[in-house]
């Protein structure tokens, strides 16, 4: 996992435990503190996202974290001239300082000569800019009895994930550190209906078909 220019790192782990996230932060709060980057940010990392051809994407400090919170958020980022970029939030940089950002180099050149290093910036959460549906993935391993569900392309990051078999009782999943909702006693057979709400608590509702492994679900809607 990337901490600054030049770090090494590894994404994150299936046996991770729970993490109950509890956040405050509000859209439109104003950090500060460090850009770094990382030459090997491909998007990969701590999110499990897959690999990326868009390299505005940057991993977020530990201490802002919160478990995996905040993974596929977009944030603006200004640098030390004026200089804006906006990118998504794809890892963890666990070395980092609160309030820094560890970017793709493409993205630290948009704010500053790469041969700077570390500049300082100011940031705020922002909507990402996506007009397609939400996606559902699952993970490798997922089964029946045992699911695990990451969401994709979304607007906004995800507080809740919530599944129910006949729409009137629903159960939330624990939100597990690599980015995934994970329910220990899987989603049972056929299919499921799951309801999302976002960081702001705005919320879709999907049904999704019968687990199968590693299998991604376009989703009906976006956030508004």
């Amino acid at each position: 996992m990337p901490s600054s220019a030049g770090s090494t790192g590894a994404g994150g782990s299936g046996n991770s435990p729970t993490t109950d996230v509890v956040t405050t932060e509000q859209f439109g709060t104003q950090h500060t503190g460090d850009g770094t980057f990382y030459t090997f940010a491909d998007g990969t990392g701590s999110c499990m996202y897959d690999k990326t051809s868009d390299f505005h994407i940057a991993a977020l400090n530990a201490a802002d974290w919160e478990g995996s919170a905040w993974c596929g958020a977009c944030v603006d980022v200004t640098g030390p001239t004026g200089s804006v970029v906006r990118v998504r939030i794809v890892d963890e940089c666990p070395d980092c300082a609160k309030g820094q950002l560890d970017f793709h180099p493409d993205a630290f050149a948009v704010l500053a000569p790469k041969e700077q290093g570390r500049v300082a910036i100011s940031w705020t959460f922002v909507a990402c800019d996506v007009a397609e549906p939400v996606r559902y993935k699952y993970k490798d391993g997922s089964n029946p009895f045992w699911t695990a569900v990451q969401v994709r392309s979304s607007r906004y990051p995800i507080a809740k994930f919530e599944a129910s078999k006949d729409g009137a009782t629903w159960n939330e999943l624990g939100r597990q550190d690599y980015n995934y909702f994970l329910t220990g006693s899987g989603f049972g057979a056929g299919s499921t209906q799951v309801r999302i709400t976002a960081q702001n608590g705005k919320v879709l509702q999907d049904t999704l078909p019968e687990v199968q492994a590693s299998a991604e679900v376009v989703g009906h809607a976006q956030f508004d």
